[in-house]
């Protein structure tokens, strides 16, 4: 008899009352057990975990742990004790996942009959299921499939492998012709993962594919292949689209080398080539942030561009300071683009630099009420600087219990306590689907009894983005975080604006770039700012102290300042892309902060920028009790010196 068994059993003896009244705790140890049981891979003790069934809260989850781990053998998974668990969970997390689980191991065994009738029961389907799922439906002669995947063909250019047997099968059928093919590859090749542009190649016909060795030069060693370019590269259109290819990966590096590459071969492109390599030439230019970029667009006439080309073209003219250049290229934008809150109030500021009140302030009043960075400038623009937020309204105090009693929302609380974070932040979001505003507002007061600030955070938004301020911007650990703030001279509202676009608060928080914390300070910059303060008996583990990463990454805020003019954008650009990056990306000329936040090159620190400095305007207004100013907190920034 196992442990657990024993405990039941003993419980038998008291009363009815009693034995129904089950400590939070009871049983942990079995859970724990079991998912370390999971992680080894100790099939035996999953297995005795498993049969000794429980009261505890997720007691599911030894079932579902040992199901996953029969799944992962190779030997025919038991199909009625899988539909068992699925009937049994049915609208659970555990469910979903153990379907979804199962679909991958039915795909791997080929067993697509049975994959087409399980996946209908699937309620979010990642993209590798979804790819999965066409394919199984093209193995059953649903042939109709693939006419999805052509009308999804666009938005597939970086899929999951999954998707390569459906793809290349719309190709094949006729479904998606060739020019589509060469233009996914043109896409590929202009981005993180060129080799991509590579398999899309490989789908051609032997006798108009690239050659495999030129396929790789051109996208790996691009000038050196373009200097042994062939005189007669023309004649074919696989050698004008490696020319194409090996001319984008060097605008990647250095857009002016890539056109004046062009200048020497455009004559031997077609029109409608020259247009797309010098689309691209003049994006990565304005990504550089060089004065060419303005030409290079203007250059371009009438050709087609891509809503990444069409963004960069309006960056270009901003940086440029060129009003009417800036609404030309909005104006040049799909309908669907303009209403984006950047191009509205981008188009609303060119409006007013023209002097068209009136067309300026419907834009402005259009995004004003919006929370956010541009819709806090829409409102300053209007003379109406961010205020303090109202307090939030009562919440009944049923729906207060509804939630508190709710089995996904319990499971969650079981697994946050347990420290078993992954699972317990899928159970929660399971838990808040399809609910109503009152549901989960009630979910983040719950989150914040119990100490989980991210999910209070998200939860509290999620049920209403434009209320429930006093949730969604909380102020945790502030007797660790306000002494340091003051002895360092900084600004709270901006230390909580950081952080809480860093972590949400959650103190294990770690990135895949291994930075950790509060704070979320990486190793290697932690080791530094401990000297540069003189912390002795330093180690990476001190990361995860909630006290010493408050003091290194408000330390590293305050270096950071001291090195960037003392300007909060560009220490908050530096503080997640590197100082010196932050230094470079000024002009030569002062430049508004709004303008050089807009137009920083990488999309991560442009939205991590544009969210702690609204953060911190709306946590400025909630801790001072005043109206703030995004504007002013943006101000100007100071062109780079002469030297750099």
């Amino acid at each position: 008899m196992g442990l657990v068994t024993a405990l039941l059993a003993a419980g038998m003896l008291l009363s009815d009352v009693a034995s129904a009244q089950v400590p939070p705790d009871f049983g942990d140890g079995r859970i724990v057990a079991a998912r370390e049981a999971l992680r080894k891979g100790d099939r035996d003790t999953l297995e005795r975990l498993a049969l000794e069934r429980s009261p505890h809260t997720l007691d599911a989850y030894v079932r579902y742990w040992q199901l996953a781990n029969v799944l992962a053998r190779p030997d025919t998974p038991p199909a009625h004790r899988l539909q068992a668990f699925l009937d049994e969970e049915a609208g659970n997390v555990l469910a979903e996942r153990l379907r979804a689980d199962w679909l991958r191991r039915l795909a791997t065994d080929g067993d697509w009959a049975r994959f087409a009738a399980l996946y209908p029961g699937l309620r979010n389907p990642d993209r590798e299921l979804r790819c999965t799922a066409w394919t199984a439906r093209l193995m059953t002669g649903d042939g109709s499939a693939l006419d999805e995947v052509a009308a999804d063909w666009r938005t597939l250019d970086n899929a999951p492998a999954a998707c390569d047997t459906v793809l290349r099968a719309a190709y094949a059928s006729g479904k998606v012709d060739e020019d589509a093919l060469w233009q996914r590859a043109r896409r590929q090749a202009d981005t993180r993962k060129p080799d991509d542009a590579r398999l899309s190649w490989s789908w051609l016909p032997a006798e108009v594919a690239p050659a495999p060795a030129d396929a790789e030069q051109a996208l790996r060693s691009s000038s050196a292949w373009l200097d042994r370019l062939p005189a007669n590269f023309a004649v074919t259109r696989s050698g004008r689209e490696l020319v194409l290819a090996a001319l984008t990966r060097i605008a990647w590096q250095d857009a002016r080398l890539a056109h004046a590459r062009l200048l020497q071969l455009q004559d031997r492109l077609g029109s409608e080539e020259r247009g797309h390599i010098q689309a691209v030439i003049a994006m990565h230019a304005a990504i550089d942030q060089m004065p060419e970029a303005m030409a290079f667009y203007r250059a371009l006439g009438n050709a087609e561009l891509t809503p990444l080309q069409r963004a960069w073209r309006v960056r270009a003219t901003l940086r440029a300071g060129d009003w009417a250049a800036v609404r030309t290229a909005i104006e040049a934008m799909p309908e669907s683009e303009r209403q984006q809150p950047e191009w509205t109030y981008w188009l609303g500021r060119a409006h007013a630099a023209a002097g068209r009140a009136g067309d300026a302030e419907a834009l402005f009043t259009h995004i004003a009420a919006e929370p956010h960075f541009y819709g806090i400038l829409a409102g300053e623009e209007l003379g109406r600087p961010f205020t303090p937020p109202a307090a939030n309204g009562l919440l009944p105090a049923a729906r207060l219990d509804e939630a508190e009693n709710d089995p996904g929302l319990r499971r969650a609380l079981a697994l946050y306590r347990l420290d078993m974070r992954t699972e317990a932040v899928r159970e929660w979001i399971w838990a808040l689907r399809e609910r109503d505003e009152q549901f989960r507002l009630a979910a983040a007061h719950i989150a914040l009894r119990n100490e989980i600030y991210d999910r209070a955070i998200n939860t509290a938004e999620l049920s209403n983005p434009r209320a429930n301020y006093a949730l969604r911007f909380l102020t945790p650990y502030r007797d660790l975080i306000e002494p340091q703030v003051h002895r360092q001279g900084l600004d709270l509202s901006w230390v909580y604006g950081l952080m809480r676009q860093e972590s949400r608060f959650v103190v294990p928080a770690r990135s895949s770039a291994g930075a950790q914390g509060l704070m979320q300070v990486m190793p290697a910059t932690g080791k530094w700012v401990a000297g540069k303060i003189g912390l002795r008996g330093y180690h990476h583990g001190l990361l995860s102290d909630p006290g010493t990463n408050v003091l290194l990454g408000t330390s590293y805020m305050r270096l950071i300042l001291d090195g960037l003019d003392n300007h909060p954008v560009l220490a908050s650009a530096g503080y997640n892309a590197g100082p010196g990056r932050a230094r470079r990306w000024r002009d030569d000329k002062p430049l508004e902060g709004a303008i050089y936040t807009e137009t920083i090159p990488f999309d991560e620190t442009r939205d991590y920028v544009k969210k702690v400095m609204a953060n911190a305007i709306i946590y400025g207004a909630m801790l001072e009790r005043q109206p703030q100013s995004l504007k002013t907190k943006l101000g100007v920034i100071g062109p780079r010196p002469a030297s750099e």
